[in-house]
């Protein structure tokens, strides 16, 4: 049977101090005499929505998704994308940021509440966290060190009197990819022959890098707080620097060309397995889920947020964002390929290529091209900005929650968002040094990699659509919006994201080919072992929480925990239970304790 427990109400307001395993979200006072700061809420909804479009909305949208559209059969990728963005983008999108608001917990107690068996799943999402911290900085600091010399009238890449040798700036009809001649290597990264040559340190992109920490620091230091105001400027600034080069691109002679590589459909494409896996991967990618950012941001909502109407208007906006982002993009390497009467092909680039390669080469073909190049990489900046410190916020905000009366008192929150700043900082150096690309790609192409996000979103939709089930998690949510969602996302939670995303987690382990940098350098076997142990240290924390909850669990497989009391009640949910002891569950039963800002649901077994 079950036995239901209730928080005493005291001025309206649940008395959480009551519940030894609640950290309250006002002040409380501990043994020690020590005060517990609030968790903090958003002041407004506009600061949640700001927050979220300044996380998904980021590079990726720029460099990303148009060169995957051009090379997979242009406007037919379209097909695969909005089948991914209906079965597992939105769903999966909606069950974080839901999970977060219901719970308001950070990323790794969120599950601990939901399903202590799963535990792992908060765990492996903050491990790939505290990668792309390390790594996705060093791009805003290669943006800023642009940033910085265009200030000129004349761009450095421009000529290769002052940025690269003599020889590298040759533009020839066959040319086959800009990256090989280009100077940004010479000069930005001084590319050594190889991961095993580090090589030396390149001082002034350390001190970008330096320059993008401080910012990011500032920007969440006093959580919701400070980042409710950045994200006015953060994520709102880059539309207004797309649409005037936007507007700038289609004005440009070729760049109809580059729009029609950009869309033109080849229906032929959609045959090629790999077409479905781009399309797949980046919808993860671009909407950051299993990441924990959106149960992070969610959690800092009013209990009564109609999230699920925010998640589809800011789901469309982040996919929005991304069609429009191509035009920008192709118009101008429409005109590049024109000026230099070459094919479109051969200047198309995708990620850091385009960004620090192609386009800053196409813009030095226009007139006034140091005040277009500003503009580009001030964009650059602020859409990796807000992604950045979110990022930040989501793994210190996970911390916070789990440990409430450690780092809620004085200044260690803020001092704790200053020690992983110099942390990530000192380990973001090696990215920097003439090896130090090498490294980047293996934190790109394995710590963050699509086939870690897509295991996690496996075992997140197994979790709430069978596990704690999805018939009480629309209950849940119904409680928080006042309705329940459309079915279809219960079904996906249930049966096509798992199915489709493992299915995509099959492909990626049977045509895994291992990682050349350039499509040329072939990485020695123990820079492959890394990148693996990367991989791995994200995916094995859920099989290792689920054994770690096992075995802590008193009792064996066939018997209910029994403690020292003859009767004594367990807080378990009845679903894990059936997972620990394979009998039969006790009746559903939940009761809801109203307050103004929260409902806490309780479920005890009696044994």
């Amino acid at each position: 049977m079950t036995a239901e427990k209730t928080i005493p109400i005291i001025n309206g307001k649940a008395d959480d101090s009551m519940d030894p395993e609640a950290a309250s979200p006002s002040a409380v006072r501990s043994n020690d005499k020590k005060v517990v700061n609030e968790r903090g809420q958003w002041n407004n909804k506009i600061e949640f929505v700001l927050s979220v479009a300044g996380e998904i909305i980021g590079l990726g949208n720029v460099w990303r998704f148009p060169y995957l559209c051009y090379k997979n059969g242009g406007g037919a990728f379209f097909v695969p994308y909005v089948i991914f963005f209906i079965c597992c983008g939105i769903p999966v999108f909606f069950l974080e940021t839901a999970l977060g608001q219901f719970t308001s917990e950070g990323g790794i107690t969120c599950w601990r509440k939901v399903c202590p068996l799963f535990e792992g799943i908060g765990y492996a999402t903050q491990v790939i966290e505290a990668h792309l911290n390390v790594y996705y900085v060093v791009i805003l600091a290669w943006a800023i060190f642009y940033l910085f010399n265009c200030f000129t009238t004349e761009l450095p890449w421009a000529s290769c009197v002052s940025w690269g040798s003599h020889n590298i700036l040759k533009f020839r009809v066959n040319l086959q990819n800009v990256t090989t001649v280009f100077p940004s290597r010479r000069r930005v990264l001084k590319i050594s022959s190889g991961i095993e040559e580090v090589g030396s340190l390149r001082w002034e992109l350390a001190l970008c890098l330096a320059i993008a920490w401080v910012i990011c620091y500032f920007c969440i230091w006093k959580g919701p707080k400070s980042t409710g105001k950045v994200v006015y400027v953060t994520a709102t600034f880059p539309y207004f620097m797309l649409l005037i080069l936007l507007l700038r691109g289609i004005t440009l002679p070729g760049a109809a060309n580059g729009i029609k590589f950009y869309l033109y459909p080849d229906i032929s494409r959609l045959s090629d397995p790999q077409v479905w896996v781009d399309a797949g991967t980046q919808i993860f990618f671009s909407y950051a889920i299993c990441l924990g950012c959106l149960t992070a941001l969610g959690s800092y909502n009013s209990y009564n947020n109609n999230c699920y109407r925010d998640c589809i208007m800011l789901c469309c906006l982040n996919s929005g964002t991304s069609f429009v982002a191509g035009f920008a993009i192709f118009s101008v390497l429409g005109f590049m390929a024109y000026e230099q009467n070459v094919p479109i092909e051969a200047v198309a680039e995708s990620g850091p290529g385009l960004a620090f390669i192609a386009y800053p080469k196409a813009v030095t073909m226009m007139p006034w091209s140091p005040l277009w190049a500003c503009l580009f990489f001030m964009m650059l900046i602020f859409l990796g900005l807000d992604s950045q410190f979110v990022c930040v916020e989501s793994l210190v905000t996970a911390i916070v929650d789990m440990y409430p009366k450690t780092f809620r008192v004085g200044y260690r929150r803020e001092l704790l968002i200053l020690g992983m700043s110099v942390a990530s900082f000192f380990v973001g150096l090696i990215m920097l040094t003439e090896g130090g690309m090498y490294v980047f790609q293996l934190f790109d192409s394995y710590a963050a990699s699509g086939m870690c996000l897509l295991f996690v979103a496996i075992f997140e939709s197994i979790c709430i659509g069978w596990i704690y089930g999805s018939d009480r998690f629309y209950s849940n949510i119904e409680d928080m919006i006042g309705y329940k969602p459309i079915f279809f996302i219960k079904w996906c939670w249930k049966y096509f994201t798992p199915g489709i995303c493992a299915g995509i987690f099959l492909f990626f382990l049977i045509k895994y080919k291992p990682l050349k940098y350039n499509n040329v350098y072939t990485y020695p076997d123990w820079g492959y072992g890394i990148g693996w142990m990367m991989a791995m240290s994200s995916m094995v924390c859920i099989p290792l929480g689920i054994l770690f909850q096992i075995w802590k669990t008193e009792g064996t497989f066939r018997e209910p925990p029994r403690s020292r009391a003859q009767y004594e009640y367990k807080r378990v949910f009845s679903s894990t239970y059936i997972m620990f002891f394979l009998t039969p569950p006790p009746p559903k039963k939940y009761t809801h304790t109203h307050t103004h800002t929260r409902t806490h649901i309780y479920i005890y077994i009696y044994i």
